[in-house]
Order: C-alpha cells, then sequence, then structure tokens
C-alpha cells in the first residue's frame, strides 16, 4: 500500500473533520468554524490547502491535532454522499501568501 492509498483510507474515515486554509487560517468546511494547526504538527509551517484532522484542542485558540494533507478530490470519491463539488471548489485563483496552500509536488 502506498502513502496516497493510506491518505485516501484516513479520509474515508475523517471526511467530517477536514479544513481548508483561508486567509485567517483554517475554516472547517461544514460550520465554517476557525481552526488552526497546532503548533507541534509537522505541517504547522506548511501550510497545506486541505487537511483532515483527527481532534480539535482548545486552548488559546481552537487547534486541529494529527493533521494531514490531503487532495479535496478524495473528498468526492470517499463522501459524495456529505459533499457537494461546490463546496469542495478550488480557491486556487485567490491570491494567498507565496507557498502556502501548495501541494509538496508544486513546490518542487
Amino acid at each position: 500500500m502506498d502513502r496516497i492509498e493510506v491518505e485516501v483510507s484516513v479520509t474515508a474515515g475523517y471526511f467530517y473533520h477536514t479544513a481548508r486554509l483561508s486567509k485567517g487560517g483554517y475554516k472547517t468546511v461544514k460550520h465554517q468554524q476557525t481552526v488552526y494547526v497546532h503548533p507541534n504538527s509537522c505541517l504547522f509551517e506548511e501550510q497545506p490547502r486541505w487537511l483532515i484532522y483527527h481532534e480539535l484542542v482548545f486552548t488559546t485558540k481552537e487547534f486541529m491535532r494529527q493533521v494531514i494533507e490531503i487532495d479535496s478530490s478524495w473528498l468526492l470519491e470517499v463522501a459524495p454522499h456529505y459533499y457537494k463539488s461546490k463546496e469542495l471548489e478550488d480557491s486556487s485563483s485567490k491570491k494567498m501568501p507565496r507557498k502556502q496552500g501548495k501541494a509538496k509536488e508544486e513546490l518542487g
């Protein structure tokens, strides 16, 4: 099993814990709740466009813990009953700070 298959499997199990990068941090897709990557996360400085998280922990902010980067197309693949394509439209045309919201493959 390769890395992508594992990530798609995690997405299938936690599809309802999805967050998308926005101007003020991340927002959960369904409820538009502002959340942040926990400072101890290996993805803290990378800021990928889409994340799945295991849990939210509230300290000074609402932090996502145990996060992985995902491709938004996986959500329609594993949870078409929960997400509509309109909710998952790629906002890559919107301006973001350099390197933010880019997949690792895009960064080279």
